[in-house]
């Protein structure tokens, strides 16, 4: 069963800290974003919707850019 939109991938096992720097390589390449280190933490990766926020900020800074 998936986990629930707002729980935490890494309390539920889900994904680990090579999990984490697979997650950042696809969000790099899929959504063309380049994330800095400060912003690869938990609470822009620690669940589905972190995940989908940060992408849409993210975005929105690189076409505002």
């Amino acid at each position: 069963q998936a986990p629930a939109d707002d729980a935490s991938l890494i309390e539920n096992d889900v994904i680990d800290s090579t999990g984490v720097l697979e997650l950042v390589a696809f969000i790099e390449e899929r959504f063309g974003i380049v994330m800095a280190d400060a912003e690869i933490v938990p609470d822009n990766l620690d669940s589905l919707d972190r995940i989908a926020a940060f992408v849409s900020r993210a975005s929105a800074r690189k076409t505002a850019a």
